[in-house]
């Protein structure tokens, strides 16, 4: 999906499970000006607010925290302030300077959760993968933290290295060898007139697709495997939502380039 102009809420793109044809991420991505507001509705979805940039008050029921956001670009080398609100629960949003937020969503409901902030110091950093493969992973939602559905995960990838790699997938219910989660990557490039390479596909090839993602384009992917390859000169993040029936990561590796992590 590629990026385009705000519309007047500030909204630039809006996935849900009836637009994507699955049954339960969904993705909103907003560029908001100071003093811009939204609201994001109680309705029966579980919600996990990122400030990918700037700074913000957000309102989660009867909480409110205050000019949280202290990055300006996702570049920058540190984890995002993010709020996660349980599904029943309205939120506000008010920028106080120019903001890019990620509101990410999954049907919710069994109340088990609690609204809180997730800052930056409750994000755990990894590295992973070496040589070309290395890529800088910050776990903002990760399945040992409480939630009902959503997995929210960002990712940076230094030009020239690949991510999502060697390619995997996570499209059937077999754990612990694999569960079945949709997934969409929210795509960013620094500098941003960059490009980068993702490509889609199942073993028997009825989804083959590769794409070429420019700075605010999303990908979703379904089913299948979907490697990431970021151009020598061009760093690239993305902002990674799963859910699907079972809150667990557990990917499969493509038999026939799982050796590349084997040797």
């Amino acid at each position: 999906m590629k990026s385009k102009a705000p519309d007047a809420q500030g909204r630039v793109h809006h996935i849900t499970p009836q637009s994507a044809g699955w049954g339960h991420v969904g993705f909103d991505l907003y560029h908001l000006k100071s003093g811009q507001k939204i609201d994001v509705a109680a309705d029966a979805r579980e919600h996990c607010l990122v400030l990918v940039a700037g700074r913000a008050d957000v309102a989660a029921g009867n909480e409110t925290f205050r000019n949280i956001g202290e990055r300006n670009s996702p570049f920058e080398g540190k984890a995002p302030y993010s709020v996660y609100a349980p599904a029943g629960i309205p939120c506000h949003v008010t920028a106080l300077s120019d903001v890019e937020l990620a509101v990410c969503s999954a049907p919710g409901g069994k109340g088990s959760s609690p609204i809180r902030l997730i800052a930056p110091k409750d994000v755990a950093y990894e590295e992973r993968g070496k040589g070309s493969n290395v890529r800088h992973v910050y776990n903002i939602l990760p399945e040992t933290a409480p939630a009902d559905g959503l997995l929210v995960v960002e990712v940076v990838t230094p030009g020239g290295n690949w991510s999502s790699y060697p390619p995997h997938k996570h499209d059937t219910s077999a754990a612990p060898v694999e569960t079945k989660l949709e997934e969409t990557y929210y795509h960013r490039l620094n500098p941003s007139q960059g490009f980068a390479f993702q490509r889609v596909y199942t073993d028997d090839r009825s989804i083959d697709q590769t794409m070429a993602v420019e700075n605010g384009d999303v990908v979703m992917v379904p089913e299948g495997y979907h490697p990431v390859g970021a151009p020598h000169g061009y760093d690239l993040y993305y902002l990674n939502v799963m859910a699907g029936p079972e809150r667990r990561w557990c990917f499969k590796n493509d038999p026939q380039h799982e050796w590349i992590v084997k040797k």
